[in-house]
C-alpha cells in the first residue's frame, strides 16, 4: 500500500501536531481547560525532556543496545532437520531480521501500538498529552502513551512498575536511543524483543505457536490477530478464548482502515478468514529425551549453561529420529521379554555407532525415559566383564608377539593379591590345558586371557584403553582382564568402533554441527579420522571376535553377515553385554539392575544379551548391503620388540 510506504519516510523533524479527536469524548472539562492541560502536557514533553536527558546520569547508556543480543533457544535436530527440542530459560524466542517478518504484521503492529513511528523522535507529544489527561483525571497512571521506542527500552532496562518517574525514564532513554539507531533497527528490535503470551518472545516463535508457520509468511488476518495480543497475550489468546482474539482482531484491522493502511476489501477478507491454530509448544518435552539430553550436557559442558540458554543455537544430532524411535522400542520389547525369563526390574541401554564416522546413531539410556531420566547409555559406570577381554586380546596382537594361533594354557594359577593370592578361574570351573588364542576368546576363558595380560604388561592393556578413549579408573591388577573396572555402554561401542575401522578413531560424537542464530559456525564435527591401532591387530581381533559369533559364546548373535563381538557376563551375574560390530556399525548393549543387585543365577551375556543385539541388527541393517571385514593378511604385521 502507497499510504503504508509513507508512513515509513523518516522526517528530519515533526511539522505539525497531530489531531486530538479524543478531547471530543471527555466530559464535563472545559475546552479551555483542556487546552491548558494540552499546553501544558506539550510543553513539558517537547522542551522538559531536553533538560531531563541531561540531569538523567544515572539511567543506562542505551549504546550499548548497537551490540545487544536478546536470549534465544537453543533448536536441537535430528540429522534430517526434523526438530527435537527446544532448550531456553524464561525466554523461548529466535531472533529474525525485520525483512524476515511479514508487512502485514508489521503494518498491524504500527497500527495498534504506535502509526507515527517513522515520523516521532522517540516520544509522541500527541500520545504523551492524552495519557496525561486520562491519567490524571484516574489519580493515577492508567494509561501509557508509550511509543514503540518508549516500549523497546522499558523492556530491556526498566522495571514493569507503572510510575510517572518511569514514563520520564522512558521518554528520556528513547530520545536517545532514537539518537544512536535507525527506525528499522528499533522495529526490528522491538518485535523480536516483544512478549506474544504463552512464554514466547519475539514474532517467530509466536507465529510458530499460535500458527504454525514462519512470520515472514503471516496473513493480515493472522497478523492482526497477533498485533492484538500485545496489551494483554494471555488475555486476548486464541488458545484461551478466540472470542476475544477475534474482537481484537476486528480492533486492529479497523484501526488499519482508519489509517488507509488496508482497503475495504481487505478489511473484510482477513476478517472472513478461517483461523488454523497451531499449538502451545513452549514446554513440551523432547520427542527423544535420551538423545536431547545428551546434547544438551555436552553443549553446557562445551559453551556453559547461560549460553545454551539463552544463545540460540542450531544443534544438528547424529541421530534419525525413526533409527533411533526403532531403538527405543526394541529395547522395551525386550525389557518385557527379559522380565518373563525371570530377569525381574532389569534396565537396558544401548548404543549404537558407525565406524567410519563415530557418529553416534542410536542412543537409549533406560527402559522408559519417562519413568527414568537416568541416562544409563552415559552415566552409568557398569563392569563390561569378559567384553573387557578383546582389549587385552588386541594389546598382545599389537605386540608383534602373538597371534591367533599361539597357545596359552588354561590352567591353575595364583597371584600375589595384596596381603594374599588371587586364584583366578573359568566361568565353568574347568579348566581345558593349552589352547590357540582363538579358542580361549570364542569360549571366554577367563585364566588365559589374565596369563596374556600378564605377558604383555597390564599397564599396556591400560594404554590401549586409554588409545581407546576409555577414561575410567583402572589399576594393573591380575583381575583387570575380567572387566572388574566401572564403564559406561558408550565408552565400550565407540573403542569397539575403533577396533571395527581398523584402528582409525574420530571422538564419538552425538552432535554433527552447531551453529549460532546468524548462521555461523560454532562446531563442525565432521570426522577426521587419526590413526591410533594398529591396523593388522585390529583386524587380527575383529577376526577372532568372528569366531566367537560362529562358533563361542556368541552364537545368538548371529545374522546371517560377518560379525565380530564378545559377550560379556559379570561375578555374581550383575551385568551382562553384548557388544558386536557389522563394518557399518557397532552396537553395545547391557543389561543389569540399578541397585546393582544380581539379576537371576542362569544371566548371561550370550544366552540373554545377544538375542536382543540380533534383533536390533537385523532391523538396523535392512537395506544396508552386506560386507566383509578386511583380513589381518592386508596389513602389515608388528614387528616383536
Amino acid at each position: 500500500m502507497s499510504s503504508f510506504k509513507n508512513i515509513q519516510e523518516k522526517q528530519s523533524q515533526i511539522q505539525t501536531l497531530p489531531r486530538f479527536e479524543f478531547f471530543q469524548g471527555v466530559g464535563q472539562v472545559t475546552g479551555g481547560v483542556l487546552l491548558s492541560i494540552f499546553m501544558l502536557s506539550s510543553s513539558l514533553v517537547a522542551g522538559g525532556l531536553v533538560g531531563l536527558a541531561i540531569s538523567f546520569r544515572n539511567l543506562p547508556d542505551v549504546r550499548q543496545l548497537k551490540n545487544f543480543s536478546p536470549s534465544e533457544t537453543t533448536y536441537i535436530y535430528d540429522i534430517k532437520g526434523k526438530l527435537l527440542a527446544r532448550i531456553h530459560g524464561e525466554a523461548n524466542r529466535q531472533v529474525v531480521p525485520l525483512e524476515k517478518i511479514s508487512p502485514h504484521l508489521k503494518r498491524a503492529v504500527l497500527a495498534s501500538e504506535d502509526n507515527r513511528f517513522y515520523e516521532h523522535h522517540g516520544i509522541n507529544p500527541g500520545g504523551i498529552g492524552r495519557a496525561a489527561l486520562v491519567n490524571l483525571a484516574a489519580g493515577d497512571v492508567r494509561e501509557g502513551g508509550s511509543t514503540i521506542t518508549m516500549q523497546l527500552v522499558k523492556n530491556i532496562f526498566l522495571s514493569q512498575k507503572r510510575a510517572f518517574t518511569r514514563k520520564i525514564a522512558e521518554a528520556v532513554l528513547a530520545i536517545r536511543l532514537e539518537q544512536v539507531l535507525s527506525k528499522d533497527e528499533i522495529l526490528e528490535m522491538y518485535l523480536n524483543q516483544v512478549y506474544w503470551g504463552h512464554n514466547n518472545y519475539g514474532v517467530q516463535t509466536a507465529a510458530r505457536t499460535y500458527f504454525k508457520k514462519s512470520a515472514e509468511n503471516l496473513t493480515l488476518a493472522e497478523s492482526a490477530m497477533m498485533a492484538g495480543l500485545i496489551q494483554a497475550p494471555e488475555e486476548f489468546s486464541p488458545f484461551v478464548s478466540m472470542n476475544l482474539a477475534k474482537q481484537k482482531q476486528k480492533e486492529v484491522l479497523g484501526r488499519m482502515l482508519e489509517l488507509n493502511w488496508i482497503s475495504q476489501q481487505e478489511y473484510n477478507d482477513a476478517l472472513q478468514q478461517k483461523i488454523k491454530l497451531g499449538q502451545i509448544r513452549s514446554f513440551q518435552g523432547s520427542a527423544l529425551p535420551y538423545v536431547t539430553n545428551t546434547v544438551a550436557q555436552e553443549l553446557i559442558k562445551k559453551f556453559g549453561r547461560e549460553t545454551v540458554l539463552k544463545g540460540g543455537m542450531q544443534v544438528q544430532t547424529t541421530v534419525d529420529t525413526n533409527f533411533q524411535m526403532m531403538a527405543e522400542k526394541t529395547i522395551k520389547k525386550w525389557h518385557r521379554t527379559l522380565e518373563s525369563e525371570g530377569l525381574y526390574n532389569n534396565q537396558m541401554a544401548l548404543v549404537a555407532i558407525d565406524p567410519r564416522t563415530h557418529f553416534v546413531k542410536a542412543l537409549v539410556g533406560g527402559v522408559d525415559s519417562k519413568t527414568s531420566e537416568f541416562n544409563r547409555a552415559t552415566q552409568a559406570h557398569r563392569q563390561p566383564g569378559s567384553s573387557f577381554k578383546p582389549f587385552v586380546y588386541y594389546t598382545a596382537f599389537a605386540s608383534g608377539k602373538f597371534t591367533p594361533n599361539t597357545t596359552i594354557p588354561d590352567t591353575p594359577v595364583g597371584y600375589r593379591d595384596g596381603d594374599g593370592w588371587y586364584y583366578p578361574r573359568n566361568y565353568d570351573n574347568t579348566f581345558m590345558g593349552a589352547i590357540p588364542i582363538r579358542t580361549a576368546l570364542a569360549l571366554s576363558r577367563n585364566v588365559p586371557a589374565i596369563k596374556l595380560g600378564k605377558a604383555v604388561g597390564m599397564n599396556k592393556v591400560i594404554e590401549t584403553c586409554r588409545t581407546l578413549g576409555i577414561m575410567s579408573p583402572m589399576e594393573p591388577v591380575s583381575s583387570l582382564p575380567l572387566g572388574a573396572i566401572g564403564i559406561t555402554p558408550l565408552e565400550m561401542a565407540s573403542a569397539y568402533a575403533t577396533i571395527a575401522n581398523y584402528g582409525w578413531q574420530s571422538p564419538a560424537t552425538i552432535i554433527a554441527r552447531i551453529t549460532d542464530g546468524s548462521g555461523n559456525v560454532l562446531v563442525d564435527n565432521t570426522p577426521k579420522p587419526q590413526l591410533v591401532l594398529d591396523p593388522w591387530a585390529s583386524a587380527t581381533t575383529l577376526d577372532v571376535m568372528q569366531t566367537v559369533v560362529n562358533e563361542g559364546t556368541g552364537r545368538g548373535a548371529a545374522i546371517g553377515r560377518p560379525v565380530a563381538g564378545k559377550t560379556g557376563t559379570t561375578s555374581s551375574e550383575k551385568d551382562i553385554w553384548f557388544i558386536g560390530t557389522v563394518p557399518q556399525l557397532t552396537t553395545a548393549i547391557w543389561v543389569g539392575r540399578d541397585d546393582n543387585r544380581q539379576l537371576s543365577g542362569h544371566a548371561t551375556g550370550g544366552g540373554m544379551v545377544a538375542p536382543v543385539w540380533r534383533d536390533f541388527m537385523q532391523k538396523a541393517l535392512q537395506g544396508v548391503p552386506v560386507e566383509k571385514f578386511q583380513p589381518s593378511a592386508k596389513f602389515l604385521r608388528p614387528k616383536s620388540n
